[in-house]
């Protein structure tokens, strides 16, 4: 690939072909490249490189900063060892999830939080512990799929296979020294890449030449969301709102420097719970652990011993999608447009999109993250519903389209979670 490289600002380069990017939050980010179809195909025939979360990493350190952590987060950090990852929660004192995002241990009193928003700047802020906080500027990129390994490996000229789920550790790309961690979204195998920002787009490159043969794509945001629904991963701004905004002080903490929140979908805008959730509905009550004092602790313990929705995968009656789209033909107002493969689409600012699921006609809980799978071939979305509902095989009623606006009562059918299931990353022993 001899083409030129002209590095954005966060580390990302650019390539003399055609390719579309948006610009978000005075921001650029890539939005495709080779086409949705073959994006979307990547994480399970080849792999795939992904650069849209560079640039959101905040570093904490100071003699109380797991107890500050532990605060703040629902999980346990008895067995928190330097050289580990720990996907983080962190709720408000209704039990609201804030924030998530990935938790690493780089030393003693030194961790690094990655794409999980601004919450825990937030309250170390506010915070009487000893703890201080940097924005260093990093890139950070995902490269997953079955040829994840491989291309790495290429790319690093060594063997990658004595780095564990949830583990990370220093090599070397291009003569540079980067961090490996072995974490994803696209629910199989997957790895991070990390370091500063100016090195970025030699890095990113040296990983796309690595990868020619081995069925590489790069991944913009078009397509990007279909792994979380996919593979089973719940996202805040996505599959449901973090609560921050709603918490006295965070706006003006922020000094206007949030994005906009986009809101749509059949339930009333007006009702924002409906777009907001607790650990325990998307799956996260096995990360819960009782044994310290964290905000929102009171509101999660009834939840807990009486869970009343939880997560799954909804499968689309076909017929009804396609009924979606013959309203496009028809005189009158048209169903809400379905945009391929997800929608709404990432392209303005933080999704709060929620349609009521219908079980005999009441309310049985909440749809959003709505994709077209192109390799299941099949319209996914992800369900926070009923435990009563939640077995595989009920079928239920998605309301799709806009308050207020014409609305499609689709079929849909609750399947297992996640659907991504072939060689999840937790499961895979690489080596051998």
């Amino acid at each position: 690939m001899n083409m030129p490289l002209l590095p954005d600002l966060r580390g990302l380069p650019f390539y003399d072909e055609p390719s579309s990017y948006m610009v978000m939050m005075n921001r650029l980010w890539a939005w495709e490249f080779s086409g949705w179809k073959p994006e979307s195909m990547s994480w399970k025939q080849g792999c795939y490189i992904h650069g849209g979360l560079s640039d959101n990493q905040m570093n904490f350190r100071g003699p109380d900063v797991l107890k500050f952590f532990e605060s703040i987060c629902v999980n346990n950090f008895e067995k928190f060892s330097v050289g580990t990852m720990k996907h983080a929660v962190m709720c408000r004192e209704d039990g609201l999830i804030a924030s998530h995002g990935i938790l690493q241990r780089n030393g003693e009193d030194d961790v690094r939080f990655y794409a999980g928003g601004p919450w825990p700047l937030f309250k170390a802020s506010t915070s009487r512990m000893r703890v201080e906080f940097s924005l260093p500027r990093c890139y950070l990129f995902q490269v997953a799929g079955p040829t994840s390994i491989k291309t790495l490996e290429r790319a690093c000229d060594e063997s990658l296979s004595d780095i564990g789920f949830l583990r990370f550790r220093k090599a070397r790309i291009a003569g540079l020294d980067v961090e490996i961690g072995r974490i994803g979204m696209s629910g199989n195998l997957a790895y991070e890449v990390r370091g500063p920002i100016e090195d970025g787009a030699a890095v990113y490159d040296s990983v796309v030449k690595a990868g020619q043969g081995l069925g590489i794509e790069r991944l913009g945001w078009r397509t990007y969301l279909v792994n979380h629904v996919e593979g089973g991963f719940p996202q805040s701004f996505w599959t449901f709102l973090g609560a921050m905004p709603e918490e006295p002080g965070f706006m003006d903490f922020m000094g206007g420097n949030y994005p906009p929140i986009l809101i749509s979908g059949s339930v009333d805008p007006a009702n924002m719970r409906a777009r907001y959730r607790n650990p325990v509905e998307v799956g996260w009550g096995s990360t819960v652990r009782l044994n310290h004092d964290f905000l929102g602790r009171k509101a999660l313990e009834p939840e807990l011993a009486n869970p009343r929705r939880t997560v799954a995968t909804l499968r689309w009656n076909s017929d009804d999608v396609v009924d979606i789209y013959r309203s496009l033909f028809q005189p009158g107002e048209e169903y809400r447009t379905m945009d391929l493969p997800t929608t709404p689409p990432w392209t303005k600012g933080m999704l709060g999109h929620a349609d009521h699921i219908l079980k005999n006609g009441a309310q049985a809980g909440y749809s959003s993250g709505t994709i077209y799978s192109y390799y299941y071939r099949t319209v996914l979305s992800m369900a926070c519903i009923d435990i009563e509902h939640s077995k595989v095989g009920t079928e239920v009623e998605v309301q799709w389209g806009d308050h207020g606006r014409r609305i499609k009562n689709v079929r849909a059918t609750v399947e297992r979670f996640p659907y991504l299931t072939e060689a999840r990353n937790s499961e895979v022993v690489t080596g051998k």
